[in-house]
């Protein structure tokens, strides 16, 4: 039974300390071992026997394997249960602060390349779309609401485009100063264009704020995909539309070096799913072909 396998898998203290590091933050091997200060051996042998009794799951990307907490209903009770217990406990308080340093560190990493290219920024895209006009795409099917919300906006090219024709506010939110700066210089200088400095995972919006919002080639930024649209749904009216634009899964690391990113794109699955689980109800989905043999993904969602 697998029950029986899952008690048997939470009798070891290390394995306690991992399924909680992990139910936290999705991490690969090295940065697991990074934390508990164990040999890469012992560490895997450990995740292997969680992963067997089903209360983690592991995902490839690139050359890396990436674990976290199996989010599956039917795990949650007793994974809850489970870290609940341990949570005061000093050494698996430390495990979690290290554990965000980690990801401190990766959003760093983001931010350090974005302060790099952004005056570059349209031409790298340009690299990977080549002829492909997704913006216009973007524009075609968000209509005329009120407000319209980017998140990761990035130097303003798609707000830039949706101010032409739209008389309500335009909000833009991009982590990177550089980015945003950017923006402000290619941009008109009116007050219905909002630029807003802050992370997609924590918006400076708020409650139902706007009646659109669009994320175009961000997501595969992101550090908790899942996070970021939730937070989407938040700031959505009721009845909203959420266009969500990314790369289909793909296999080509190299890309990173072009354009950066956290992620190889998502399964079209993955996305249906987070959308959701947040709440949306999808409306469609499009699949384009760009250079470089990939594919984008277009995503249209109701709230």
């Amino acid at each position: 039974m697998e029950v029986i396998r899952q008690f048997k898998a939470l009798s070891d203290l290390t394995r306690l300390r991992l399924l909680h590091i992990l139910n936290e933050v999705e991490l690969n091997v090295n940065e697991i071992v990074s934390i508990v200060d164990m040999i890469q051996s012992g560490v895997s042998r450990h995740l292997k026997i969680l992963l067997e009794s089903g209360l983690l799951v592991a995902r490839k990307e690139g050359s890396f394997m990436y674990y976290s907490a199996n989010t599956h209903p039917d795990n949650q009770s007793l994974i809850q249960l489970a870290c609940s217990r341990v949570r005061a406990d000093p050494l698996c308080a430390l495990d979690i602060e290290k554990a965000r340093q980690i990801i401190m560190i990766r959003k760093n990493r983001t931010k350090r390349f974005f302060s790099t290219v952004a005056p570059q920024w349209e031409g790298l895209k340009k690299e990977i779309l080549g002829s492909f006009n997704l913006n216009q795409e973007l524009t075609q099917r968000i209509g005329t609401p009120q407000g319209i919300a980017d998140l990761g906006c990035g130097t303003g090219e798609l707000l830039g485009r949706l101010v032409q024709n739209h008389t309500g506010v335009l909000i833009g939110v991009d982590a990177s100063p550089e980015m945003l700066e950017q923006a402000r210089i290619k941009l008109p200088d009116i007050r219905s264009i909002e630029l807003r400095l802050g992370e997609v995972e924590y918006l400076p919006m708020k409650d139902q704020e706007v009646d659109a919002v669009v994320m175009s080639m961000v997501l595969y930024h992101i550090l908790q995909p899942e996070k970021a649209i939730q937070e989407v749904f938040r700031v959505l009216r009721p009845g909203g539309i959420f266009l969500l634009a990314d790369f289909e899964h793909h296999d080509q690391e190299s890309i990173k070096d072009i354009i950066g990113g956290n992620w190889l794109g998502f399964e079209k699955s993955q996305v249906e799913t987070w959308l959701m689980k947040s709440g949306f109800q999808l409306q469609a989905m499009e699949r384009f072909a760009v250079e470089r043999g990939l594919h984008i993904q277009l995503f249209s969602a109701e709230k």
